[in-house]
């Protein structure tokens, strides 16, 4: 079977991967997130280079490294933590599985992971530098250290969604088809094996496009789905003790 190309009721453009549960592109919020993110580590070069004065740059010619320095790691402060705004933004609207925990934390607190790249290896060149006073080694440090925390507490998601929590709030959309009057709650049901393009989108959105019911497959497999969840959910049955005997 050909792969369906799936586009949103609501921007009609196409949608891929998780996208297609939430109707929503969160290419946008990624690129975004990971250009600031290296716009971060650029600001970090910088700052390391011109708080050790192995850069001479004339619009801070009438300040001390250590002041430049400083300002360079508050621009990496601002990007790391924009960056990991639109990054948990996009985990939201179009979140992972959590079947795999390493791997879901990692996938959610990725800011958390550039926040480290962006301001540890600073701390630890310039301790290292042999030509850097104390004065400058100490404060740029505390400055270093100070944005680290900000941006580590800032970054990190304590409310992660998972894929499965969105599919169980009922999240996820319906499909439909240009020409048919029913919408479909699964994009493989077995009514669309013919259909190349399918539009994804609400259920008000399928209501409006003239789609006026649930498809009666998706119904009878949303019903056995639903009842295999409640079965799973059930408490096991406990056994029955047998009746002890009195003592003689």
């Amino acid at each position: 079977m050909a792969e369906k190309k799936i586009v949103s009721a609501s921007t009609g453009k196409t949608l891929k991967g998780a996208a297609i549960k939430s109707g929503q592109s969160t290419v946008g919020l990624r690129v975004g997130a990971v250009v600031l993110w290296v716009a971060a580590i650029v600001f970090e070069v910088l700052a390391l280079m011109v708080i050790t004065e192995k850069l001479i740059l004339p619009i801070f010619s009438n300040l001390e490294p250590l002041y430049g320095g400083i300002i360079f790691l508050v621009l990496d402060l601002i990007c790391v933590i924009i960056g990991a705004q639109l990054w948990k933004k996009a985990n939201h609207i179009n979140p992972m599985s959590e079947s795999n925990k390493a791997l879901f934390w990692l996938w959610n607190n990725m800011g958390v992971i550039v926040c480290a790249i962006a301001f540890i290896p600073f701390v630890i060149l310039l301790l290292k530098d042999e030509k850097a006073d104390a004065k400058t080694k100490k404060f740029g440090t505390i400055a270093a250290v100070a944005a680290l925390l900000i941006a580590g507490v800032a970054s990190y998601d304590f409310n992660p969604v998972s894929a499965e929590q969105m599919e169980a709030a009922g999240l996820n959309n319906v499909y439909w088809t240009a020409h048919g009057k029913k919408f479909h709650t699964h994009n493989d049901c077995s009514s669309l094996s013919r259909s190349t393009e399918l539009v994804a989108g609400s259920i008000d959105e399928a209501t409006a496009a003239g789609k006026e019911s649930l498809c009666s497959f998706c119904e009878k497999r949303d019903k056995k789905l639903l009842e295999a969840a409640n079965v799973q959910q059930l408490p096991a049955p406990k056994e029955d003790k047998p009746a002890q005997k009195p003592a003689a």
